[in-house]
């Protein structure tokens, strides 16, 4: 299954999101390819990358992420680290 056809397989369950379902994929079943856009954390890590005073919103940093591919989670990874 992709990454997107197991999100809406799970997130009709009861206290589960879009956010608890890509960090299952990414923690628990190490998918590579996956950027959480949502996160606040790797919106507030591009912010710090780009040097701007407001965080990307999640389309944006959608638009940006599709170079990244096939290694999104990567990225994820190193925005994170920069957001902390």
């Amino acid at each position: 299954m992709d990454e997107e056809a197991i999100v809406q397989a799970l997130i009709p369950v009861r206290g589960i999101g879009r956010w608890t379902v890509e960090m299952m994929l990414m923690f628990r079943l190490g998918r590579p390819d996956l950027l959480p856009v949502d996160d606040l954390g790797v919106r507030k890590g591009a912010q710090r990358v780009d040097r701007q005073e407001q965080m990307p919103t999640p389309k944006e940093l959608a638009i940006r992420g599709e170079r990244w591919g096939p290694y999104r989670s990567y990225a994820a990874f190193y925005l994170w680290k920069i957001a902390d």
